[in-house]
């Protein structure tokens, strides 16, 4: 089995994320998607494993096998948990649709680290670039403030939300270079220090559900083996 056999006959979600699932796309922006796929159980019983994750078949695609996508989720891996909570979700079957009622038990205060780590790296590259040649590369500069202000909002209420809203209007001013690389650099520390606040007092939870995680996993995985769906009863034992 190729690797895009996985993406074409395995998914059990898929969605659009980055500017379009943000309600940043211009003309020119790219349909990101996102997905995951449940590599068959008999895969796994070969020296040579299923992929944890495919680029492709089409463009802009990519997906994660299942038990890497909840990893990273459990992690608090920024693109994962906005992959679940994309607005537009293209496909979902009832595995799918069970993964995506568990999006709550993957947020913990893990995601502070998690998204402010990676806002922090993003930084010094726009910081490097400024010095380099006395401007930021402004799309990125963008989709920073829209990660910092989401990490925010996700500490401070305890839900994630991917589309900007009210911000719209300034964060592409930002992708347009209107607005002035200190204010810009304000912007994003007034934004970090907000998180960092929010932080202290989250109503998220310490750590995520991994009970809760690991049966939905272990389930999916048994009825892979067993051939059948994750909720149905249990097929009949074969010949030894």
């Amino acid at each position: 089995m190729q690797p895009e056999d996985l993406v074409r006959d395995h998914t059990i979600y898929a969605c659009v994320t980055g500017s379009r699932a943000f309600g940043l796309a211009t003309e020119s922006s790219d349909t990101d998607r996102r997905g995951v796929f449940v590599a068959p159980a008999p895969l796994f019983w070969r020296f040579a494993k299923p992929p944890t994750h495919v680029e492709g078949p089409g463009p802009e695609q990519f997906s994660w096998e299942l038990e890497r996508f909840c990893e990273l989720a459990l992690r608090g891996n920024p693109n994962i948990l906005e992959c679940l909570h994309s607005p537009l979700v293209e496909h979902a079957d009832a595995t799918g649709r069970e993964l995506l009622a568990l999006r709550e038990a993957f947020l913990s205060r893990r995601v502070h680290a998690a998204f402010t780590g990676y806002a922090l790296a993003q930084r010094r590259r726009l910081d490097a670039d400024v010095r380099t040649h006395g401007a930021p590369r402004w799309k990125h500069a963008m989709h920073l403030l829209r990660l910092l202000i989401s990490a925010s909002d996700l500490l401070r209420t305890g839900r994630l939300t991917v589309e900007v809203g009210d911000a719209r209007a300034r964060l592409l001013a930002v992708r347009r270079g209107e607005v002035p690389w200190p204010e810009v650099e304000s912007w994003m520390t007034r934004l970090a220090a907000h998180a960092d606040e929010a932080a202290a007092h989250s109503p998220l939870p310490e750590e995520p559900d991994l009970r809760r995680v690991a049966d939905f996993l272990y389930r999916v995985r048994r009825a892979s083996a067993l051939g059948s769906a994750p909720g149905a009863p249990d097929a009949p034992a074969g010949p030894v």
